[in-house]
């Protein structure tokens, strides 16, 4: 009679353990079905998706969740490993790269905004002011640093060979009149060098993040006119018709969210729709 009771019980705990997982499964798999998980650089692509979230997303069914990174290179290791379902961070020439060199299966989706890349300096007023054997600190991955290149040479401080572009290198200047000296620095470290530099070329959200406004601090700025460096949402490939996916392109490209970039940024961000 004992033994029969406790196989009884032993029945009934299996039974109740599995129903227990089965009920874990299906929360987890309706959290992850209806919530989109999307990495982003804090400023400004998460100050725009949070607006989206606050202000947009409810009327669309849409669920997001925002994911901060401090770098260029987890949020496409993490959408890589399927720990987000997008990310909103990054350029095309940038994910170029990043795929060449490590063969993710991504695509990109529509531009929504331009940071324009700027000169900044803590002692220099003008361009024309850059000292000779001055410090220029640069960003290190070859996108970035193949676009400084590009607007310190529109700027007239150094030449480059014809028709480089933007994979334009340090072994491309044919001019340097002022002898400056280049030195590359992780994208985030810039806004830091400034104390240590003539002048450093820093990219627009890392400039924002750190108090800098590019429409008035800069000695230079890019212009948002044929500009090869929009940010945009990118997922892996085969998810771009994600009903989630697509329900976050229609928000980023609204009338709502290109006055709330102008009305925030004042010409620091560009909309790039």
């Amino acid at each position: 009679m004992r033994r029969r009771s406790l196989a009884v019980l032993a029945a009934a705990s299996l039974l109740l353990g599995g129903l227990a997982a089965c009920g874990s499964d299906d929360s987890s798999s309706g959290a992850s079905s209806d919530t989109l998980k999307v990495g982003v650089s804090p400023v400004p692509h998460g100050e725009i998706l949070k607006y989206v979230a606050d202000n947009l997303a409810a009327a669309e069914g849409l669920k997001l969740e925002i994911v901060e990174f401090n770098d260029y290179i987890q949020p496409n290791v993490a959408l890589s490993e399927k720990q987000i379902d997008a990310n909103y961070f990054q350029h095309i020439p940038y994910l170029e790269e990043e795929v060449a060199s490590k063969g993710y299966k991504f695509t990109a989706l529509k531009p929504v905004h331009i940071e324009p890349l700027g000169v900044y300096s803590k002692t220099v007023k003008a361009i024309a002011d850059v000292p000779n054997g001055g410090v220029v600190a640069v960003p290190n991955d070859p996108s970035n640093s193949g676009r400084a290149l590009n607007l310190l040479a529109k700027n007239g401080l150094i030449t480059l060979k014809d028709g480089v572009g933007v994979k334009a290198t340090e072994k491309d200047i044919t001019a340097n009149p002022k002898n400056l000296q280049f030195k590359a620095l992780e994208a985030a470290q810039l806004p830091r060098s400034l104390e240590d530099t003539a002048i450093s070329v820093i990219n627009g959200n890392y400039a924002i993040e750190t108090g800098l406004k590019p429409a008035t601090d800069a000695l230079a700025l890019e212009t948002g006119e044929d500009n090869p460096y929009a940010n945009l949402v990118v997922v892996r490939t085969g998810e771009e018709t994600d009903a989630r996916v697509v329900k976050l392109e229609k928000l980023l490209h609204s009338a709502e969210v290109k006055k709330f970039i102008e009305d925030k940024y004042q010409g620091s961000v560009l909309a790039a729709f």
